[in-house]
């Protein structure tokens, strides 16, 4: 069985002390949640959210749908004034991803709003492109701002490969700002970077070279995605299809796993796709929500984008008919590439 990824160090922790020193609603709903069966109203509010600082991003990334949006930005950044009001407003989070479609160093309230979540001892993690980490020693204040865990988007071993996937960053910069950013992670003795590589016809031949790579970055741990999403978008199929690489078998993930080993790194793979089953559905539309720059509210990360899907208030009709449909093993349009073909219906 692949190795999963499992969060940075200090989620438990932080959970327990959320639960003991937020407002006693927090545990109050985080039991409401644990002991309450799945329904299409639940009697909580969610206990993680992702939260899209911006939707606008400074590259062009093949497989991203942010490479076709107008200057790539869907809609206006959140202020910090909305960000403190969401989270004052959903007094159960215990987990936050701040960050959604763009890129989230672009916001100039950022490292801001970590600190106010962080001061609440929500757990919280963000990812980015790594281009901007050297930019008023960003590198320094992300790490910090008390963020658990920073997930960093490689997709290439070389420059060739790299920029032609993430398409308006300089191989070489990125590099530079990735040995910043572990170095002084290091200094300071918290382990909270994570390299993410999205498999990819084009860098799969590469896999073993990232390894021995993020290892020289200074990553120690090293998450292979295998999954490309076509973000529901029919327009996207093709091109994502077109993207993808032959499956990893067994040996292979295990060979990556060894390698890893040999240089410090610890290796995992995540893949959500044919993933869930009418028995086992997704877990996202009964304890969390992505909500967007402009505070509107979509179902997952693999959407994205409320223009495809908007599903509104968490207790709101949109939200209990997306839950119910779940249920009642009727998977939405936008969720069936989650889900194994039985499943469909």
């Amino acid at each position: 069985m692949m190795p999963l990824p499992t969060p940075s160090a200090g989620v438990a922790y932080e959970r327990e002390r959320a639960l003991r020193l937020q407002d006693p609603r927090c545990r109050a709903n985080y039991e409401l949640y644990l002991q309450a069966p799945r329904a299409s109203s639940p009697q909580y509010r969610p206990i993680k959210l992702d939260i899209e600082n911006v939707s606008r991003c400074n590259l062009r990334c093949t497989m991203c749908q942010v490479s076709d949006w107008p200057k790539s930005k869907r809609a206006d950044d959140m202020t910090l004034a909305q960000f403190k009001d969401l989270l004052d407003a959903e007094y159960g989070l215990l987990e936050v991803k701040l960050q959604g479609v763009g890129e989230p160093l672009l916001g100039k309230d950022f490292f801001k709003m970590i600190r106010y979540a962080r001061a609440r001892h929500i757990w919280v993690r963000t990812t980015t492109n790594a281009t901007l980490l050297h930019l008023h020693n960003n590198y320094q204040q992300l790490v910090d701002s008390g963020v658990n865990e920073i997930q960093v988007s490689i997709d290439g071993a070389d420059a060739v490969t790299f920029e032609s996937v993430r398409r308006g960053a300089r191989f070489d910069h990125v590099v530079h700002n990735c040995c910043l950013l572990n170095a002084y992670a290091a200094k300071q003795g918290v382990r909270v970077t994570k390299m993410w590589t999205v498999v990819q016809r084009v860098n799969r031949h590469q896999l073993s070279d990232l390894v021995f790579f993020g290892a020289h970055m200074g990553f120690r741990d090293l998450v292979f995605s295998l999954d490309l999403v076509d973000w529901s978008l029919p327009a996207w199929t093709s091109a994502i299809d077109a993207l993808r690489a032959p499956a990893l078998n067994d040996d292979e993930m295990q060979a990556l796993v060894a390698e890893g080993g040999r240089w410090g790194v610890c290796v995992a793979f995540w893949q959500a796709l044919g993933k869930y089953t009418r028995a086992q559905p997704c877990a996202w539309p009964f304890e969390r929500s992505f909500v967007g720059s402009d505070s509107r509210v979509s179902p997952c990360c693999m959407i994205g984008n409320p223009d495809v899907v908007e599903l509104g208030p968490w207790g709101g009709p949109a939200y209990r008919a997306f839950r119910q449909a779940h249920l009642d093993g009727v998977v939405p349009g936008a969720c069936k590439g989650c889900y194994r073909e039985e499943a469909h219906g």
